[in-house]
This record gives structure tokens, sequence and C-alpha cells, in this order.
């Protein structure tokens, strides 16, 4: 009973302490080499491993949502992810009243879920999983969006529904995608795409006949990135 006490008593400045007591100098660097320049440029990295997050998200997975909300809104990247691994926890098991909580908090705190790391840990589990028996017109909306990380939360958050076998939204989002301009929306359309690959090829091949040769050259070799050497090549050169 003690320690459930306690749990529930945790504020979001007790695991920012603990953050920042575990930052490790030369973790932090490797990150910051690790991200590309243009989108760490304001952020700060203070040098925790993932796994060192996940034991936290566990610690501090009765964390209220308005004590999440504030290391989500943190400068500090591993505190941002800290609270979507938190969120993560919460929605585990919960019954669809709490989801759809977490869900709403989610899409309204998007602004701070600002990095490739930040979308592809949380998109399946918070925004897929909530709406695999629901419409799936957010995702479109998403997809729309001006915004570089609602539209990789689009595409990324059908992950869930591909490990159910449900490729229609992979497939339909990663159309409206083909000429996005962002690098990081090219290797996150092919990845998925990849993803109905491992599960049917013979989907992956009939999208790529259609849109291979518009495809950008990213996006391509990630969705083929399974293949026989000789039908990658084929491919890449256009005759298929």
């Amino acid at each position: 009973m003690a320690k459930n006490a306690a749990l529930h008593s945790l504020t979001a400045q007790h695991a920012q302490n603990r953050v920042r007591s575990l930052g490790d100098p030369a973790v932090a660097a490797s990150s910051v080499r690790f991200f590309k320049k243009m989108h760490v440029e304001n952020d700060t990295f203070i040098g925790l491993r993932s796994a060192t997050l996940r034991q936290l998200a566990k610690d501090y997975r009765t964390l209220p949502l308005e004590e999440v909300e504030i290391l989500l809104q943190s400068g500090i990247h591993e505190e941002r992810s800290l609270a979507l691994l938190i969120l993560e926890r919460i929605v585990h098991r919960a019954p669809d009243t709490t989801r759809k909580q977490v869900y709403d908090f989610y899409l309204a705190n998007t602004r701070w879920i600002n990095n490739w790391d930040l979308v592809d840990v949380s998109a399946p589990p918070l925004a897929g999983a909530y709406l695999a028996d629901k419409s799936r017109q957010p995702l479109y909306r998403l997809a729309r969006s001006p915004m570089l990380w609602e539209r990789r939360i689009a595409i990324v958050a059908t992950q869930h529904l591909i490990r159910l076998d449900d490729f229609a939204d992979t497939l339909r989002i990663s159309t409206m995608l083909l000429l996005d301009k962002e690098d990081l929306i090219h290797k996150a359309v092919g990845w998925m795409l990849r993803e109905v690959g491992k599960r049917d090829q013979t989907t992956l091949e009939a999208f790529l006949k259609k849109h291979g040769r518009k495809m950008p050259r990213t996006m391509l070799r990630y969705a083929i990135e399974r293949f026989e050497p000789e039908k990658r090549r084929a491919y890449l050169q256009g005759r298929v």
C-alpha cells in the first residue's frame, strides 16, 4: 500500500530530477550526432538511453496527464520521450474512455512531438491503436497537415493497422504523401510500405507497379529493402 501511495504522489518535477540525474554527456553528444542537425538545433539532449527511459516510464506510469504534459512540453528531448512512453503505459489494457482521453491529449500536443523518434515511438500505440476500431479520418487530416511531424504521425500510426493485416489506410496515405518534399516523410512511407510487404508482398508489389516510378528514391529504397537483389535492381532501374 505504501508503494502504491508513493507512486500516486509522483510529479513531473520528481521525474525531471531523476532524468537529469541520470544524464550522460557522452550519450548526449552521440544523440546530437545521430539526429539530423536541422531537427535538433533547438533541442537539448542530456544523454539517456532508451532502455533507461522505458524503465522510468514504468516507474511513472501513474503520473497524471497534467504532470505528463509538463514533461511533454519540456525543452529536453529525453523528457518529451519519457512523457510519450508514460502515455503508452497508461493506455496499455486501459478502458476506451482512458484511451480516448490520451488520444485527444496526444493530438492536442503534436507540436511537442517534434522529432522522428518521438513520432515513431508514440504514433502506433497512441493514435493507430485507438483508431483501429474507429474512423481513420483523423489520420487523413494529419496527412494533409503543413506540419512535418503530423504528416509523419499519419503514416507511422498505420503500423498498428498493418499488424492487424489492415493495409488500406497505409496505401492511401502513402499515395497522398508520394510527392512530399521532406526526406523524413519519404523514409517513413517507405518503411510502412516495407512493413506491408513483410505481411503481403503481393499487395506491396501491386502498389509499387502503380506508383514506383513516381516515388522519391529514398522512399522506394526503403520499400524494397527486403526484396531479392535482382528484383530490387529491376525496381530501381524502372524495369517493373
